[in-house]
């Protein structure tokens, strides 16, 4: 006869031992997650607010998860002090002008640190160093503004709707231009007024650049050598010849202007009455007596004549004009 074994003990042994060897793969593959066994050195940062950040949360630096959150405690009388554990691999890529900021793994995700920035010309971080903060916005805070920005959408549709209401009254300017059929035939005309002007000025704009586009032909042709223009303008010769004759005009003026001022300086003395000149153009008397003096002369040289004639009929001189006529006619 057969004696049964028990082999209850071994396959409970069996599951114990399965059991064991799924919490340590559970345990080494935490580990992993959490950095647990990973060498690493610490860094801290102190924030006005870490927003729901708990022991734990995940660091990450340029996208890449760097380690976790070890301790967070106050710091001073309102402040709150975040200890990271940082792995030691990511020591050489962190400077220590670089910043820490509260961000959140997804939209609505977990709370987390992120280390950005640095400048690669500054030293590496310590252990236990500190890190700048970049205090951002929390999600309480950007509620509240986007409930503000509500309350303004709110009354600028309550005013538009208010604006809205006038208009269809026919209430304002904005209503007239709207309703009325002469403002809106004005209206048009208007536009159309500005459309002629604008075609104006574009015909303008296109007869100004032909100009100047006939304008730059001519000076380029003005340039070339070998045309009368361009010969002027090179020739020095015909320069100081030019300068010399605008001399000449100029001494030409000063002399004019010279005989201008003395003409008028005579002028000024011929109206004064105590000289000799503006005696005899402005004294009657003066005027009068030398016409009288005048016909006196004119009747004594009459009586002049006569005297010769009768002189040239005397006998005694007669034979004197007859010898000075017969010289006269044989030189």
């Amino acid at each position: 006869m057969k004696i049964l074994k028990n082999n209850r003990p071994v396959i409970v042994g069996i599951f114990i031992l399965i059991g064991l060897a799924i919490l340590v793969v559970t345990i080494f593959t935490l580990g992993g997650q959490k950095k647990t066994f990973v060498k690493s050195f610490t860094l801290n940062a102190i924030f006005n607010d870490v927003g729901g950040l708990v022991v734990g949360a995940n660091i990450w630096f340029s996208g890449l998860k760097v380690g976790t959150v070890k301790k967070i405690g106050f710091y001073g009388d309102s402040k709150v002090q975040v200890t990271m554990s940082i792995e030691n691999a990511a020591e050489s890529h962190i400077h220590i002008n670089a910043k820490a900021k509260m961000g959140s793994d997804g939209l609505i995700g977990n709370k987390i640190v992120i280390i950005y920035g640095g400048d690669s010309t500054k030293p590496q971080v310590e252990k236990n160093d500190f890190l700048m903060v970049e205090n951002a916005l929390s999600t309480d805070d950007m509620l509240a503004t986007l409930q503000l920005n509500n309350k303004n959408l709110v009354e600028i549709t309550n005013t538009f709707k208010s604006i809205s209401k006038k208009i269809d009254g026919g209430k304002g300017t904005i209503a007239t231009l709207l309703n009325d059929k002469n403002m809106a035939m004005k209206l048009n005309k208007t536009v159309e007024n500005l459309q002629m002007m604008a075609d104006n000025f574009k015909t303008a704009s296109m007869s100004g650049k032909i100009v100047l586009s006939d304008f730059e032909k001519f000076s380029g042709k003005i340039n070339k050598p070998g045309n009368s223009i361009n010969d002027f303008a090179t020739d020095t010769l015909v320069y100081n010849k030019i300068v010399g004759t605008v001399t000449q005009l100029q001494s030409a003026a000063s002399s004019l202007n010279k005989f201008t001022v003395n003409l008028k300086t005579l002028s000024e003395k011929v109206n004064q009455k105590n000289s000799p000149i503006g005696i005899l153009l402005n004294d009657a008397e003066t005027a009068n007596s030398l016409k009288n003096t005048i016909k006196n002369l004119e009747s004594g040289s009459h009586k002049l004549d006569e005297d010769l004639e009768a002189l040239q009929h005397n006998f005694l001189f007669k034979g004197f004009f007859k010898k000075k006529a017969k010289e006269q006619e044989n030189p």
